[in-house]
């Protein structure tokens, strides 16, 4: 048995000891959701006696953690957006860069209870009252893996903008192809817009998605042409990604595409892609631009060599 061999073996009885810990510790909140492949669960609440915060943690533990590679996570909960998921997530990796090569699980378990506490005391009486809780909307089985390929917007319900007047519609939305690279997916979402109205309408239902919510960027752009005033009404959002909603924009401007909106979630998968994920942004942007008629290859060579000037991007939701 060769070294690499050896570590393999340590690495899982390591995880059978870890799981047999956990399962002992948290009870009915850890669940098995495919031992095989190393998938599992546990809901995680605020300790109130009536918790209002509750988050889904899943976790798949590759061969060779924890020796040399961290758990691909993913956290659910609908609630759970920009700096505070972007908060939480940075803690997470902090502890697994602060313990590299030791069993991480537990200490993230009780960080994000520990998140969960604070916000329970940060919020209003009344926000504790209407809140739903990820536990009476979402549970812990197999229907919550994240399936990249099937990926579907949520039920366009009319009542989600009942404000709105009744000439502002929900522009279709549609959805591209992924691109994944070292247990990062990334996956575009496209809708036509002519107001900023439709804007925060096609946002909303994307957020409405659990998986989509759930993403740990939700990177986007958009340009609408103002015809009357022959100019452009445009802006971008990084969520967290920094500089890549400066990016996609300055593509949609290079490409000279208007009155659309586009949207890059991506699934952080615990390997750090360096510039890798700019690309990786951009090229599921250019994707879905030419799939939905947008642009072709041959228009976005003449213009690659544009002078648009880039814009800068508001830094969170």
């Amino acid at each position: 048995m060769d070294s690499s061999e050896e570590n393999n073996v340590a690495d899982l009885q390591s995880q059978i000891e870890e799981i047999e810990a956990l399962s002992s510790i948290y009870g009915e909140e850890w669940c098995v959701i495919d031992e095989a492949s190393r998938v599992f669960c546990i809901r995680i609440s605020d300790v109130t006696q009536k918790p209002t915060w509750t988050v889904c943690l899943q976790i798949i533990l590759p061969p060779d953690y924890p020796s040399s590679a961290p758990p691909i996570y993913q956290i659910n909960a609908a609630w759970l957006r920009g700096p505070d998921r972007r908060n939480l997530s940075n803690s997470l990796e902090e502890l697994y860069v602060e313990n590299t090569g030791e069993n991480i699980l537990f200490l993230w378990v009780e960080k994000i209870r520990e998140f969960l506490a604070e916000k329970s005391q940060s919020a209003g009486p009344e926000t504790g009252k209407t809140m739903k809780t990820e536990e009476e909307e979402h549970e812990c089985d197999e229907d919550d893996l994240p399936d990249y390929s099937v990926l579907k917007p949520a039920n366009q319900s009319p009542q989600l903008f009942s404000d709105a007047s009744d000439d502002e519609e929900l522009p279709l939305i549609k959805h591209g192809e992924t691109i994944t690279d070292r247990r990062s997916t990334f996956q575009p979402h496209l809708a036509p817009v002519v107001t900023p109205k439709q804007i925060q309408r096609v946002l909303n239902n994307l957020y409405e998605n659990k998986k989509i919510a759930s993403a740990t960027h939700n990177i986007y752009a958009y340009r609408i042409y103002l015809e009357d005033k022959d100019s452009f009404l445009q802006d971008c959002e990084d969520d967290g990604e920094t500089a890549a909603g400066g990016r996609l924009l300055h593509l949609l401007q290079i490409l000279d595409v208007r009155n659309v909106l586009v949207v890059v979630s991506r699934w952080y998968g615990g390997i750090l892609l360096g510039p890798d994920r700019f690309k990786h942004i951009n090229n599921c942007a250019r994707n879905i631009l030419i799939q939905e008629g947008y642009t072709d290859t041959s228009e976005e060579t003449s213009k690659v060599g544009g002078k648009n000037k880039r814009s800068k991007c508001k830094k969170a939701k």
